[in-house]
């Protein structure tokens, strides 16, 4: 406990009586200061004991002391101590009353105390405070990294809540909760995640204290890590502002968290190399060699089915992204529900691979499930459990990138950005990988030319052929092969694209198709004789067929 105007009265070396303000006494002294100037405010910080003889005090008038009094209150002097026998032979009752009306603790010094010794005494008790929060700081540090090294984050969290006696939470890159302590902390913990979210976007290290007295308690938040982006973020809530001890023990769990990222940033690194090989042998038609290397590391991932995620980082044009996006939503957003870490992972303008990296990464780590990651240079390899935390997060974050870009786009249209697009295979097992690889490329692709966030290959299998040929390569490809019909028909000496579009459907039953067009069925062939004239191509060849048939179609979307 830091020196209080009581426990300086208490002191019996100092044979100190209060004269005014004796329900004050339980303020802490800063300092004592001696100052005889008539107006000594400029020169006092607040928290002080002024020491006093009245040297050039007009003590015995009683504006002048009212004046004086408010001032020095004012200022933040939390006490005034008075020397008897120097300049007054006792305290002049001006003085008295005016401390008496605003409060001031008034002290009478005995002539027998000289000022010094309570300044030492002052000094003393500050120095034997800061001494015990040292103290309990050192303990406090060998307690939480004791803690940190048996019990991991959770034992460090819950020794960390004992010391500020409050409740601590950590939380991931994405701003997810991860661990509380005590249980009870989760839902506030889970209510602060927007301030984690915007923590992070500042430049780290950074911090900020949320809540307050009319709150139901102080918050501080700080990130974790040491690096530009935060690994995790920590949150300290107290019941009033951490004294010193309490400061010393919230510095020593950023260290050891830091230390925990750190060296989880490491052995990340290290299972991507793993990963690297295990994905090599798997695509190489080794699932036995693969299932050997990962051992128990990702053993668990390749023995379910799991999709393959092919992800790259495209470079676009905002102001024709934003084009595409209208088109494909109607200027309404891509989606309507999302979860909050996904959103706020789409809308920091991070880099969009190590964005879906920390997402996916640490929806698996909270369910418990492996996930292997290969970064690529620009493109990232995934394996995933199908069903499974880390490909739902994938789907959530891809959509919430969606409507996050969408209005990024309409504030500051033009100039270039870094595109996410994603490719998804079907579930596949070890022995299938080399073809889900496949999969998840002819997906990325689609996604590219349909400016896409994410295609899932199941999808392509499960729908029509047709969408597809909204592809502008594939329209100019229909252009030019039916300009020269269109050109004819532009004549008035026929209407061979119709008549060409009925026999297709008809499959080449000239009754059908003449009595669709409602002409005989010469003038039919009269007419398809003509389209192969023009078009320099036989009809009795199926890949022709097959090829006008695309055309007419790939036409009609426009």
């Amino acid at each position: 406990m830091p020196p209080t105007l009581a426990s300086l009265v208490h002191h019996s070396a100092l044979k100190l009586t209060v004269r005014a303000g004796e329900d004050r006494l339980d303020v802490p002294v800063r300092w004592a200061h001696v100052s005889e100037l008539a107006d000594p405010v400029p020169y006092m910080e607040g928290g002080e004991l002024l020491l006093v003889t009245a040297l050039k005090l007009d003590a015995e008038d009683p504006e002048a002391m009212r004046r004086y009094v408010r001032r020095l209150a004012g200022a933040g002097v939390v006490g005034l101590g008075f020397a008897v026998g120097v300049t007054y032979e006792e305290i002049p009752k001006a003085l008295v009353d005016a401390a008496e009306e605003e409060g001031l603790p008034l002290l009478e010094v005995p002539r027998r105390t000289p000022f010094l010794a309570i300044s030492k005494a002052v000094s003393a008790a500050i120095a034997a405070d800061q001494y015990r929060a040292v103290t309990a700081g050192f303990a406090a540090q060998r307690e939480l990294t004791r803690q940190a090294q048996t019990g991991g984050p959770e034992g460090l969290l819950a020794a960390l809540a004992a010391q500020v006696d409050g409740w601590a939470a950590l939380y991931d890159a994405s701003g997810a909760v991860v661990a509380t302590a005590p249980e009870w902390a989760g839902r506030r913990a889970a209510r602060l995640t927007g301030d984690v979210q915007r923590l992070r976007d500042r430049p780290a290290p950074a911090s900020s204290v949320v809540g307050g007295p009319e709150n139901e308690d102080r918050v501080e938040l700080h990130t974790v890590g040491t690096g530009r982006r935060p690994r995790a973020a920590l949150a300290v809530g107290t019941a009033a502002a951490p004294g010193t001890a309490e400061r010393y023990a919230v510095h020593s769990a950023i260290a050891l968290l830091t230390l925990t990222t750190e060296r989880s940033r490491s052995l990340q690194a290290a299972e991507q190399r793993v990963g690297a090989a295990v994905l090599r042998m798997l695509l190489a038609g080794e699932p036995d060699h693969a299932r050997a290397v990962a051992g128990d590391l990702y053993g668990g991932l390749l023995d379910a089915p799991f999709r393959m995620l092919v992800a790259e980082r495209v470079p676009v044009s905002t102001s024709a992204a934003l084009a595409r996006a209208e088109a494909r939503t109607g200027g309404a957003p891509a989606v309507e529900r999302t979860s909050a870490a996904a959103l706020a992972a789409a809308d920091t303008g991070a880099d969009p691979l190590a964005a879906l990296t920390d997402v996916m990464e640490s929806a698996a780590a909270r369910a418990g499930e492996a996930v292997l990651v290969v970064p690529e240079g620009e493109r990232l390899v995934v394996l995933a459990a199908d069903r499974g935390a880390a490909a739902a997060a994938c789907g959530e974050y891809a959509a919430a990138l969606e409507t996050a870009r969408a209005g990024i786009r309409e504030k500051a249209p033009g100039g270039e950005e870094s595109e996410l697009v994603v490719g998804l295979s079907a579930p596949a097992g070890p022995i299938a990988a080399s073809a889900a690889y496949k999969q998840a490329e002819q997906a990325l692709s689609v996604a590219r030319r349909r400016g896409r966030v994410l295609v899932e290959h199941e999808q392509m299998a499960a729908g029509s052929v047709l969408p597809l040929l909204a592809d502008d390569a594939v329209r100019a490809f229909a252009d030019g092969m039916l300009r020269p019909l269109y050109e004819h028909d532009a004549t008035g000496r026929g209407d061979l694209v119709a008549s060409l579009r009925a026999w297709l459907s008809r499959h080449g039953q000239w009754d059908a198709a003449a009595a669709d067009l409602g002409v005989h069925r010469h003038t039919l062939r009269y007419r398809m004789r003509r389209v192969e004239e023009i078009l320099g191509r036989s009809l009795d060849d199926a890949d022709a067929r097959m090829e006008l048939w695309l055309a007419l179609k790939a036409a009609s979307t426009e």
